[in-house]
């Protein structure tokens, strides 16, 4: 215990002999952190907060037909409607002000319900991609309002083929009573389609957050790179020779690879609590409610990814070397394994040749416990299979361990 308690000191103490090592271990992690995970935006509980896309309206008609649209249009999810008259709009597009301006003119609902061609104009910055989504809510919102004016125009058309109206106030009358009608059905329809499941049922539908995974996915890929960094510590001490000496001493190389393996992971371990302390207190994540299934989940983890860097210190020969290859590696592994982006963005392919990445298991697991919610039960598959990988890149650095 004495030699792997001197061991672990030793290698923390030249780790952190440098300040660039905070750079890896605390400032990276959290500025990626804070970023990706909505900036100052998660720290404003101003509900009133509107990041919709901004259309600015015109409305020169001032008709019920008109304000119907209105309506439907404040209710997007997308856009927010702002009216003013169209001098001031039209100056506020020209300055860019908002991406779009849509200008409904005078006799606008005259011409609808005369069964005439009505006109809107919309303009749109171009090349805009703001401008796009605008000018798809609107068309969806002029679709929504023409639905039941085809219904009218429909059933005045059947009705006058059957019984000609005796004037054209008889023919308008019934064209308003068929709206009214036609326009009451349509607000009984439903807008959206609500996916539900019974309170009993196992399934838990997991709804995308961006500070969770960006909590989750930069804690993974942070403490993932300096952990394959224990590469280095062993390319270090066999260019020094300080490693050839030590194991002349009564200090066999399982011991030696031990003391290495022990005082990375006790620091990784340190530096998840600090990372997911950061999400919790500052991001304000919700780490989910099984304490024992994360704890497991991310010492598994960790022995996994100090592992990995023994072994690869069983291959590299300079520090110079070591470090290159744990950051290429690091990045290039916490991408796949879904640590930057959902798993569910990926091809179906690709999210089964990922599954040969440790980051994969882990970030699998993590996605379970920490946005589905689930229990320990959950991420004891995910657990397993990190044992597997450590067990055999420990086997790989010890068998492939030499000394000069």
């Amino acid at each position: 215990m004495r030699k792997l308690a001197a061991l672990i000191w030793k290698d923390t103490i030249l780790r952190f002999s440098g300040a660039s090592e905070l750079l890896f271990f605390l400032i990276l992690p959290i500025v990626f952190t804070f970023l990706l995970g909505g900036g100052f935006g998660a720290f404003n509980t101003d509900e009133a907060t509107d990041n919709r896309i901004r259309l600015l309206v015109a409305n020169e008609d001032q008709s019920s037909l008109a304000q119907t649209l209105l309506d439907t249009l404040a209710e997007s999810d997308t856009i927010r409607v702002e009216l003013m008259n169209l001098a001031n709009a039209e100056a506020a597009f020209a300055d860019k002000a908002a991406p779009a301006l849509l200008h409904i003119p005078a006799g606008f609902a005259d011409e609808v319900l005369a069964g005439e061609t009505a006109v809107l104009y919309l303009r749109q910055l171009p090349d805009n991609n703001n401008a796009t989504i605008a000018g798809r809510a609107v068309y969806t919102a002029v679709s929504y309002i023409s639905r039941p004016l085809s219904a009218a125009n429909a059933s005045v058309t059947t009705a006058a083929a059957r019984y000609p109206f005796s004037d054209t106030a008889a023919r308008s009358d019934y064209f308003t009573q068929s709206l009214t009608l036609a326009q009451d059905l349509a607000g009984d329809t439903p807008q959206r389609v609500t996916l539900t499941q019974p309170d009993d049922a196992n399934i838990q539908i997991a709804t995308y957050d961006a500070a969770a995974q960006s909590s989750v996915g930069q804690m993974v890929t942070w403490v993932f790179i300096p952990l394959l960094g224990t590469s280095g510590f062993l390319a270090l001490e066999r260019r020094r020779g300080t490693l050839r000496r030590l194991l002349t001493t009564p200090t066999s190389k399982t011991t030696y690879l031990l003391g290495v393996i022990s005082g990375q992971y006790l620091v990784g371990l340190v530096q998840m609590i600090l990372l997911v302390s950061f999400g919790i207190l500052v991001m304000r994540v919700n780490w989910g409610s099984a304490i024992g299934g994360l704890a497991l989940l991310l010492a598994t983890f960790g022995l996994t990814a100090v592992a990995f860097g023994a072994m690869l210190g069983a291959f590299v020969k300079t520090e110079s070397q070591a470090s290159n290859v744990s950051i290429m590696l690091g990045m290039s592994m916490a991408l796949l394994g879904g640590c930057w982006w959902p798993m569910e963005l990926f091809p179906p392919a690709m999210q089964t040749v990922v599954k040969i990445l440790p980051t994969t298991w882990v970030m699998q697991g993590l996605t379970d416990l920490v946005m589905r919610g689930q229990g320990v039960s959950a991420v004891l598959l995910e657990t397993a299979v990190l044992l597997g990988f450590a067990v055999l890149f420990f086997a790989v650095g010890v068998l492939r361990f030499r000394n000069d």
